[in-house]
């Protein structure tokens, strides 16, 4: 059964990067996109959109450096470590 992707809100941005502690340029740096693109994205209200590519860029940092995304299942969508060493090796540094 293949899983709808999930959309980059605002909110769920701002929760990937303090997941793993980063601030805007930290995502910058990783994604590509400009840390102006991010700030402005950040501040639009949930059903704010971010260019195509930019939010792939994004959602592949995010990805790469140990984040899943969870989509809408009624409960709504979510971020999370991929595993508990994740978890842990990020609330240690």
């Amino acid at each position: 059964m293949a899983t709808e992707p999930v959309r980059l809100t605002p909110r769920l941005c701002r929760a990937a990067r303090a997941l793993l502690d980063w601030q805007q340029s930290d995502l910058s740096e990783h994604s590509g996109v400009p840390r102006p693109t991010i700030s402005a994205f950040e501040q639009k209200k949930e059903s704010g959109r971010m260019a195509t590519l930019n939010s792939k860029a994004v959602l592949d940092a995010f990805e790469k450096n140990g984040l899943e995304f969870i989509p809408e299942n009624g409960g709504g969508a979510g971020v999370r470590f991929k595993s508990r060493e994740g978890a842990r090796t990020t609330a240690q540094d």
